[in-house]
């Protein structure tokens, strides 16, 4: 048995001052009570908030009192992450891991910005693992990643048995992302961490999934702590010999017979994506995707087709 105890923090977010002070509060409460915890992780963008304008340095006085708290508590932290602003001027959605010694010992970010609401930011484009000596390795994504399969795939083929997802999801689609979260872990054969947070910060909904898709724990709409014990033993053996003794994913992917020429951009293969329109912010009564002609003008009645009128109410003889 390989056991490491991770702590999610589900914590209230505000949009227009610093939270820090929140997360060490919340740091030292939850290593007085449960001091067993060896690593934390806090919501996406816990530290400061959605809004890009607080934009900060890659070098910050926030990290380091995050990096003064981590090594006072002898944990790995994962702060969620913030806006950092590079020397290319450049706006990138950002989490650090920082170790028990209180060192980064990596950056990543976010490869897949919320767009076209997170329109301003911009992508990452290196992967994130790191190794906890004598425990496993883990594998960073930031919220939206994980809709996409590939960024979990990239990271599994790396080594990572744990999937840290910190998340700032505040709208109708949360189920949803419960719903791939727990699909990602028994895709991927790991375990997976998707914390969100409250307030400016998201719904809550917090998950903790196993490698057979088991929930290990979700949270509700309240602040939470959520230390879990995990054995990467159990993803050594399902890796091998299959969830259940079943499925064998990982090993079925590398054992491929072909490959997929979607990943050629110069393929053709993908031209029906670009037949979806630009990637934008919809409007008031938009009818993307409808391709629906609509009669208009003022002495025109709008005439919608069969299967809208009925929607409607209306017969097809009106």
């Amino acid at each position: 048995m390989t056991p490491f105890a991770i702590a999610g923090v589900q914590m209230y977010v505000q949009a227009t001052q610093s939270n820090v002070d929140g997360i060490l509060h919340r740091l030292e409460v939850l290593m007085a009570r449960f001091p067993w915890t060896q690593m934390v992780l806090f919501s996406e963008l816990a530290a400061f908030g959605p809004l890009d304008r607080y934009a900060l340095p890659p070098e910050n006085e926030a990290i380091d009192r995050l990096c003064e708290a981590a090594r006072r508590h002898r944990v790995w932290l994962i702060p969620g992450s913030m806006f950092l602003r590079g020397a290319d001027g450049l706006i990138r959605n950002t989490a650090v891991v920082i170790n028990p010694d209180g060192l980064i010992i990596a950056r990543y970010a976010k490869m897949f910005p919320f767009r076209p609401y997170e329109a301003g930011i911009t992508a990452g484009t290196e992967f994130c693992v790191f190794d906890v000596p004598n425990v496993g390795r883990f594998g960073l994504s930031i919220c939206y990643d994980i809709w996409f399969p590939e960024t979990t795939r990239q990271l599994t083929s790396m080594g990572a048995e744990v999937i840290l997802n910190p998340v700032l999801t505040g709208t109708t689609d949360r189920d949803a992302e419960l719903a791939i979260a727990r699909a990602t872990a028994a895709q991927f054969q790991c375990y997976v961490f998707a914390v969100n947070g409250l307030g400016a910060g998201g719904v809550g909904k917090s998950i903790v999934v196993d490698p057979s898709a088991t929930v290990l724990h979700q949270s509700a709409g309240q602040e939470d702590m959520f230390p879990i014990e995990v054995d990467l033993d159990v993803v050594r053996r399902q890796r091998e010999a299959g969830m259940k003794g079943l499925g064998q994913v990982l090993k079925s992917f590398r054992d491929r017979s072909n490959d997929f020429p979607v990943y050629d951009r110069a393929s053709g293969s993908d031209a029906y994506l670009y037949t979806l329109g630009p990637l934008e912010m919809q409007g008031q009564g938009s009818r993307a995707g409808l391709h629906v002609d609509v009669a208009s003008g003022p002495d025109v009645e709008p005439n919608p087709p069969l299967g809208i009128q009925a929607v409607m109410g209306k017969t097809s003889s009106g």
